[in-house]
């Protein structure tokens, strides 16, 4: 009997804490799946418990912060109840109640459908891991907005001290996306909620990092339908008047004002190489500049060996 596939992404230590069957039930089920007939879907290890809807809680934890377009999930649950549980767990200091750790959108649809009992799973776990099954839920859903994405990880840095690199191993993301969506929280918030509600797309958003008027330029993206490319063109040119306008700072500010982020990936590019590095970010989306020191030839040719290696 073949085992069903683990969820992509889990990380460290997240299948072990609740075991891959239950992962597979409780975290993350695609939306216009709730419909699917019971029979298609693995069972899980254990089966789930049976609560009233009225001791379970939304989750402190919880990185989502709008919950919209629920309409079809709440037809569905009318027709055919929860197919998947609720990962819960228990609320310290109160008896028959239970914090939602993954399927809060399921929970509030079972509300809307009137449902007075759900299917639950319920483990003890912290803060961190409530967390990082939070946003690994959301974040295989495809429907979490890249603000909220952002505070998750700045979240997970701030509260647990976890490194960018330890969050791309929890989440299954690429260490740079996880550096570049952090970077969204550095617009200002008004461009921040035109994410949020989709008028503008990430891709968009990061190429405004860096430029004079981010928000005036924005609104601009989204009355004139800009691309991305658009965005990256337009900002080199404001960044090309305003450097005709004022004399650069000297090179030595710039590298104080670089980021921990920045100084972090110079170590890792000067470890691997074993040359001195320096990263400069443009200030045109993700647009970077990287130099490499290099003594002689024989360090050159080292350098194009290690890159080309296949």
């Amino acid at each position: 009997m073949s085992l069903p596939p683990k969820p992509r992404g889990l990380g460290r230590g997240l299948s072990a804490l609740l075991g891959d069957d239950e992962v597979a039930a409780a975290v993350a089920p695609p939306p216009q799946e709730e419909a699917s007939a019971p029979a298609a879907r693995p069972a899980p290890a254990r089966a789930p418990l049976t609560l009233p809807i009225g001791q379970l809680k939304a989750g402190r934890m919880q990185p989502r912060t709008t919950f919209e377009d629920m309409d079809a999930l709440v037809m569905s649950v009318k027709e055919f109840g929860l197919l998947q549980p609720i990962l819960v767990r228990p609320v310290a200091g109160l008896a028959d109640a239970y914090e939602i750790v993954a399927g809060e959108r399921r929970w509030r649809a079972a509300q809307k459908a009137q449902l007075h009992e759900v299917p639950v799973v319920v483990r003890t776990m912290g803060d961190q891991d409530a967390l990082q099954l939070g946003l690994i839920e959301n974040l295989q859903r495809s429907d979490l907005t890249a603000i909220d994405e952002a505070l998750g990880y700045r979240r997970l840095s701030d509260e647990f001290k976890q490194t960018q690199e330890d969050i791309s191993k929890t989440v299954g993301k690429s260490r740079p996306h996880v550096a570049n969506t952090v970077r969204l929280l550095d617009l200002p918030g008004a461009v921040q909620d035109m994410i949020r509600r989709g008028d503008l797309s990430a891709g968009q958003a990061r190429a405004l990092i860096g430029v004079p008027d981010p928000l005036v330029m924005a609104q601009r993206a989204i009355d004139e339908r800009l691309t991305a490319r658009d965005l990256e063109r337009l900002g080199g040119e404001l960044k090309a008047k305003t450097k005709g306008g004022a004399r650069p700072k000297a090179s030595g500010g710039a590298s104080s004002s670089k980021s921990a982020d920045t100084k972090a990936l110079e170590k890792r590019i000067e470890e691997a190489l074993g040359l001195k590095a320096d990263l400069k970010l443009r200030g045109l989306g993700e647009q970077s500049l990287l130099t490499l020191e290099i003594r002689d030839f024989d360090q050159l040719d080292t350098v194009v060996e290690r890159l080309t290696r296949r």
